[in-house]
């Protein structure tokens, strides 16, 4: 039997599971049918991919992902308060929603709203899984 191994730009199929150490599950495929993943295009996160590249087919695995590993480690200097005037059509988007926010360099930056008054909003612009520890499980159905 001639076992494929998952390199950096397999198109991979599998089951997978996001947890984090509360066993709060952010996303898992093994109630429905399994994933299809092209490796490198962004579709899964670049830490998450990198647990998988080496392994062969007909795998299942476990990875435990300190915040380092995994998306880092919550910056505070990426919550920003954002003053009323400064935001886009005179928005006031509700508390925990996402808003997406311009710099002067034309990039686009998208976080969460963690506080809203009169004034304007606090705004987190960290990754949603910042600073956490995370599990990955797959089962490995085959490379395309």
């Amino acid at each position: 039997m001639n076992t494929e191994i998952i390199t950096a730009n397999s198109l991979i199929t599998l089951h997978y599971r996001v947890t984090n150490s509360d066993g709060f599950e952010f996303i898992s495929t093994f109630d429905h049918r399994p994933a299809t993943l092209q490796l490198g295009t962004g579709e899964l996160a670049t830490p998450l991919e990198q647990c998988l590249i080496g392994l062969p087919t007909d795998t299942c695995r476990s990875f435990d992902l300190p915040p380092d590993a995994a998306f880092g480690a919550h910056n505070p200097d990426l919550v920003q308060r954002i003053r009323r005037s400064d935001l886009p059509d005179d928005a006031m988007p509700e508390l925990h929603a996402n808003i997406t926010m311009q710099n002067t360099a034309g990039q686009q930056f998208t976080g969460i709203v963690r506080e809203r008054d009169e004034d304007g909003l606090l705004v987190d612009f960290n990754h949603p899984l910042a600073g956490k520890s995370l599990r990955f499980e797959v089962d490995i159905k085959g490379i395309l």
